[in-house]
């Protein structure tokens, strides 16, 4: 038997210095998303910083298909609630455009100017302001942090509307970061902020899910071990409360190309999370 202890937190959540060619990921991220905004904006496709809340950063990008919307994808962007915008990752929303679903990618105010239950106010609020703009079912993923905020919309305490969670179809959470106690540990928390209370109130695997919810849970088989660990861990907790569950271990995939099946329609991630 070999017994396992974490013993070095930040080294546990690091991703770049553990990636090879970690450092060149957002410049590749920046320019890919704003070739995929120019042309969907050449096309009359895309309605960009559509105000949802008061704040400098709450504003969202809506792309839209060639046709009538199937439906609607969120998109929720990660950087550890400390970092990055909507204007990274235009470009994942490529795959369910394919499939014929509009998409919304919001910004939201990042730690420490607001802590991580107010951001899932923010989003919640976005959710809300791009459901009124798109008729259908509303399926919602995330990355890192985006993936906690995505499937924290979907819990017993969710921000959404009932008219809104009525609509929600599948979950798809990326990698996502679903127990904050641990993230406690990290010396990145001097910035988040992130005590005890917040952990409990705010950790989707501390939370019973709503009725009726489809998660999906996806990560890197590359990844840091712990990002596999809360993976299967939401999947395996939701499971207890008789929702459908399914884990994903992506082979192959590190936490930062892990996310590019999104921009494929015929990937398998893009294909689950819009139900095809």
């Amino acid at each position: 038997m070999i017994l396992h202890r974490v013993t070095d937190w930040d080294k546990a959540y690091a991703n770049g210095i553990n990636i090879p060619g970690g450092d060149s990921y957002p410049a590749q991220w920046t320019d890919a998303a704003a070739a995929f905004r120019e042309r969907r904006s050449a096309e009359g496709k895309a309605r960009l910083d559509i105000a949802y809340g008061a704040g400098s950063r709450n504003r969202l990008d809506l792309f839209l298909p060639a046709g009538t919307p199937r439906g609607l994808v969120v998109i929720i962007h990660g950087g550890w609630w400390l970092a990055f915008d909507k204007s990274f990752w235009s470009h994942l929303a490529a795959g369910p455009l394919a499939r014929g679903f509009a998409v919304a990618m919001p910004s939201y105010t990042l730690c420490p100017e607001a802590r991580i239950a107010e951001i899932g106010l923010e989003i919640a609020a976005a959710i809300e302001c791009a459901a009124r703009e798109v008729d259908g079912p509303i399926h919602l993923t995330g990355h890192s942090a985006g993936g906690h905020l995505a499937a924290r919309m979907v819990t017993a305490s969710s921000p959404l509307s009932e008219a809104v969670l009525s609509r929600i179809g599948t979950t798809l959470p990326i990698s996502g970061l679903h127990d904050l106690r641990p993230l406690m540990n990290l010396s990145s928390n001097a910035t988040l902020h992130i005590d005890h209370a917040e952990a409990l109130a705010e950790s989707p695997a501390l939370l019973a899910p709503r009725a009726g919810t489809r998660l999906i849970c996806w990560v890197g088989a590359a990844e840091r071990a712990e990002f596999i660990r809360l993976n299967a861990l939401l999947a395996n907790i939701w499971t207890g409360f008789g929702i459908e569950t399914a884990v994903v271990e992506e082979p192959d995939r590190h936490h930062f190309n892990v996310i590019d099946g999104l921009t494929d329609p015929d990937h398998p991630m893009t294909r689950m999370l819009v139900g095809d």
